[in-house]
């Protein structure tokens, strides 16, 4: 049965009850399963370079599976019991497949973002009480060992640290340079809490088949942390359940064995994880990851159409900082074997959608996922009709409720009626979402439905579109930045009185922060100098403001609380505006208004400037624009 709209869905849902149906119970089950009937098949691919003709390292389903099983057994024989915890700071590689899949069936796997600073590593690995750590060697142009090194110094639970030795994806002569040119780190025989060992020679000591017993049943099995950007990460827990949900829907909607998935998404996400590497293992489908750092890889996006050619890629995976990054480059390849991409993470925008149909052939799938719910609620349908902008249709088993404030409590929204986003499915973990039980609260509706913290509607036809946030969080290239940080380092400046710092629109990113910012009485400053400042004192490269603006005053509520939905205003229109007079058109946004289906809508005057044009400019970033009456 394809996937062509609502009807569809449902007939799927009427075959049998979701707790019914002969599904593995447990991420080994699922895994053996798919290692039985496709041994020979290739599983997961892996080169450490982006060149079409590189080394690449492929593992078959049965490979995996005994791979997998060494890691899960060197886990337990380091005490890694169901309920502690291994975590990974890895890259993309082969390595991280096994730690991620061995260490859920041995125990709980905790990945962690590698881009993050030793300090907000340090604080997960206290926070989820992590005894093991598989992490790399040093290794030239990467600080990764390093960062970890520090980390595991603050976090005593730590007794062992795997590290992964990427050399061993080179070939002479360059993997003969590495050993002179490795960095070297002082301290590591310091730290008498942990042990340093070689992951991939502790794990060929371990029998290629699992020597303890599998899980009885559903468990947690997983925890992803939802940010760290600022202060203590949210810790989402995922059971096997989730997992397997994720799995079957991927398999049951898009992949087979016979697919080949291009996957540059980093494996600490959600969206890689499950999204796509467990459709894998419950489908049988071939994922190739390419460069440890995917999309932001050395050449990736020049080579990317030549890989998709190499690999006879069937579906492409993506977001749309990449997609704008990949239509400012020919395809040069036959992609023939296209035939599906899906985009998530952030609304994509409209030219943007139009310009990759054209340049391949191939219509965008876009999607709605999250964390906090093993990832997969909704997406256009593939075989069906696409809305641009939507977020499509939730999946079989899946319920979304749009609520609102009545008086008398939250209600049910009416149809194209704005309220928050709430969900339910087996992905979903009533009570115990997040690891630290306060964090729980009022985050569920009649204790059965998650509440996103996302804004939305659902039309007539019955599809999700996203409409803003109730919680200010600024969403660059989908990764989530919290305003506060920027704030509190703005408001630690003697000059500064009030700050408020929001997303402005950007063609790449999709929104990147900017500040605005209302001075102390009698005090001078320039953006420029406060630029500088943030620089210093927000620590994280990605939350420092692209943009300082000096209100005389900020808008504020009548409680003096900062009112961001002006700010949001004023942004669009500075960026909108530059965007227009940088390609040389008149046109002029008047005003900005929100509108109650489509959120913050820019209303421009023509001023005699042709609309294809303005088109074309405007297109490529997310927020609406429409001529002012």
């Amino acid at each position: 049965m394809g996937f062509a709209g609502i009807e569809d869905r449902d007939a799927i849902e009427a075959e049998a009850p979701w707790e019914q149906r002969d599904l593995p119970r447990t991420l080994y089950q699922m895994l053996a399963g798919t290692a039985e009937k496709f041994p020979g098949h290739n599983a997961v691919s892996f080169q450490l370079l982006s060149g079409p003709g590189d080394r690449a390292e492929t593992l078959t389903w049965s490979e995996l599976l005994a791979r997998t099983c060494q890691a899960a057994n060197l886990f337990r024989s380091l005490g890694i019991g169901e309920s502690d915890v291994v975590a990974y700071v890895l890259p993309n590689c082969n390595e991280t497949i096994l730690a991620l899949l061995g260490g859920a069936i041995a125990g709980i796997v905790n990945p962690i973002n590698p881009l993050l600073e030793p300090e907000q590593i340090a604080s997960i690995l206290r926070e989820t009480d992590a005894r093991v750590v598989v992490t790399l060697a040093p290794f030239p142009k990467t600080d990764v060992a390093q960062k970890v090194n520090e980390a595991v110094r603050h976090a005593p639970r730590v007794d062992t640290v795997l590290e992964v030795d990427l050399n061993r994806y080179l070939s002479p002569p360059k993997s003969w340079i590495v050993p002179l040119v490795r960095p070297r780190i002082a301290d590591k025989a310091g730290h008498a809490h942990a042990d340093y060992r070689n992951f991939n020679r502790e794990m060929g000591l371990q029998p290629r088949t699992l020597d303890f017993e599998d899980s009885p049943g559903d468990r947690v099995a997983c925890y992803f942390h939802t940010g760290g950007t600022t202060g203590m990460p949210k810790v989402a827990q995922h059971k096997y359940s989730g997992i397997i949900y994720n799995g079957w829907l991927g398999h049951r909607l898009l992949f087979t064995e016979d697919d080949n998935i291009m996957c540059p998404l980093p494996l600490f996400h959600v969206f890689a994880c499950h999204v796509i590497l467990m459709a894998a293992v419950s489908s049988g489908a071939h994922v190739v990851f390419p460069t440890p750092a995917g999309y932001r890889g050395d050449g990736v996006f020049d080579n990317f159409w030549k890989l998709i050619e190499r690999w006879k890629i069937s579906f492409i995976i993506s977001v749309p900082t990449a997609i704008s990054a990949l239509m400012q480059r020919p395809v040069d390849a036959d992609v023939s074997s296209v035939q599906t991409a899906f985009s998530g993470s952030a609304p994509l925008p409209v030219e943007l959608f139009r310009r990759f149909e054209k340049a391949t052939g191939v219509t965008i799938v876009e999607g709605y996922g999250l964390t906090e719910a093993t990832c997969l609620v909704s997406c256009n349908p593939v075989d069906g009709e696409k809305k641009i902008g939507s977020i499509g249709i939730p999946f079989p088993y899946t319920e979304v409720k749009i609520l609102k404030a009545g008086p008398e409590g939250l209600v049910e929204a009416a149809v194209d009626e704005v309220g928050e986003i709430c969900v339910s499915n087996p992905g979903i973990y009533p009570g115990h979402t997040y690891t630290e039980v306060d964090k729980n609260r009022d985050l569920f509706y009649h204790e059965v439905f998650l509440r996103t913290g996302d804004l939305g509607r659902v039309d007539p036809d019955g599809y999700l579109w996203i409409t803003g946030r109730a919680k200010d969080l600024i969403i660059r290239g989908g990764h989530n930045i919290d305003p506060a940080e920027i704030e509190e380092a703005l408001l630690g400046h003697d000059a500064i009185a009030f700050a408020g710092a929001v997303g402005q629109p950007d063609a790449h990113a999709g929104e990147v922060p900017c500040a605005f910012v209302e001075l102390v009485e009698g005090a001078s400053v320039s953006p420029g100098e406060l630029m500088e400042y943030c620089k210093v004192h927000v620590h994280e490269r990605a939350a420092r403001p692209k943009h300082v603006t000096i209100l005389p005053e900020l808008p504020k509520t009548a409680v003096g609380k900062v009112f961001k939905p002006d700010l949001r205003k004023h942004a669009i229109t500075r960026v909108y505006n530059g965007a227009l007079e940088e390609a040389g058109l008149p046109a002029r946004v008047r005003r900005v208004i929100d509108d109650k289906k489509r959120g913050l809508v820019a209303q421009l005057d023509r001023h005699g400037a042709d609309e294809a044009d303005v088109a074309r400019v405007l297109g490529a970033f997310t927020r609406p624009w429409e001529w002012a009456q």
